[in-house]
């Protein structure tokens, strides 16, 4: 049976993602192509490397010209999905690549972003540990409403869980950097992300715990610790298009050794199809994921300041929005997880 497929947001860089993987799903039938200021262009127009959808118009996003799919994709800014999804039918598969149901703390959603709490929707992010041995893929099957993960939650809870659901971290001392790619910041035109302002130049932004993805790295981590942890993360901005190198250390309980930690990990991550712990004293780079639904991880213990250091890679396009988007619609669906989803990545 044929399943058919509505994307909202498809000017965008997440919308365009969304499409150049279900295009490739062998169960996928593209439906309505939405969007804003765009709607009555061609997508060929926007996104241009879609040549098999280039002759479709986008439409104007409304529920009226959403209805009828089977599954719609959500790719709107912060604040546009809920009502959106509010009109659609309860049997509809609803994946919000957007932030609107990521958190479960109202307050928490309220302080980052000002607006009134949508509600939480399961969590798109199928290999993320959970106290007590579960996994969120779990929370996926069968699911309507499915919220994707920001693309620095993604990288950041995929480097740090594996600790905290062992029991091996300290929860009040965690320190996160990631460096992003220019295309996690959307494609409306901002002086800062000209080529000229970019190129051969690193700069962070949201420093001092004012970035909206803060409480949802806390929350994904408390979820598999047990118990509340606090993190301090730094965003940086690099001179790529697409990409997210993450650093994460945090704190090793006294007592814990340096193979316990590499343990953790191997039995963590051992069987996840698209979550690859490299040889040890191979680290990852952000060229080994591009265009695919991997994520590289390398770990080392510092035992001068009795921390583990993870670094991880993702493409935020791809694992960090819509590989994430898709890979959760599988399970809800109950389809191979796999499905539409690529392993081999783009190099150089």
């Amino acid at each position: 049976m044929t399943i058919t497929a509505a994307v909202s947001g498809a000017s965008g860089y997440a919308g365009g993602e969304v499409l150049r993987l279900l295009a490739n799903h062998p169960e996928i039938e593209i439906g309505a192509i939405t969007a804003h200021s765009s709607a009555g262009s061609r997508l060929g127009e926007l996104q241009p490397h879609l040549l098999s959808l280039a002759d479709r118009v986008i439409v104007e996003t409304t529920p009226e010209n959403l209805a009828g799919h089977d599954v719609v994709f959500l790719a709107l800014p912060h604040g546009a999905s809920a009502e959106v999804a509010a009109q659609l039918p309860e049997s509809t598969l609803v994946i919000d690549a957007g932030a609107d149901h990521r958190l479960e703390d109202p307050e928490a959603w309220f302080k980052f972003y000002r607006s009134e709490h949508a509600g939480t929707w399961p969590y798109g992010l199928p290999e993320l540990m959970l106290d007590g041995g579960h996994r969120q893929r779990e929370k996926l099957k069968g699911a309507r409403r499915i919220a994707v993960p920001g693309c620095y939650p993604t990288s950041a809870l995929l480097a740090l869980v594996p600790g905290f659901a062992a029991g091996l971290l300290e929860a009040d001392d965690v320190v996160i950097v990631s460096a992003s790619g220019t295309s996690g910041a959307g494609k409306s035109v901002k002086p800062h992300l000209l080529g000229s302002e970019v190129m051969g130049s690193m700069s962070p932004y949201g420093v001092g715990g004012g970035h909206r993805h803060t409480p949802e790295i806390e929350q994904g981590l408390s979820n598999a610790a047990g118990e509340s942890v606090r993190v301090s993360f730094t965003p940086t901005l690099a001179p790529m298009s697409r990409g997210i190198l993450t650093t994460a250390t945090a704190r090793v309980k006294e007592g814990v050794a340096a193979s316990a930690l590499r343990s953790a990990w191997e039995t963590a991550y051992g069987d996840e199809t698209f979550i690859h712990l490299l040889p040890e004293g191979q680290w990852p780079a952000t060229q080994m994921v591009i265009g695919s639904n991997n994520v590289a991880i390398q770990l080392a213990f510092d035992p001068h300041a009795g921390r583990v250091i993870v670094s991880s890679v993702i493409d935020n396009l791809t694992k960090g929005t819509a590989g994430g988007a898709v890979q959760s619609m599988n399970i809800a669906l109950g389809l191979p997880e796999g499905a539409g989803l690529a392993q081999l990545g783009v190099a150089p």
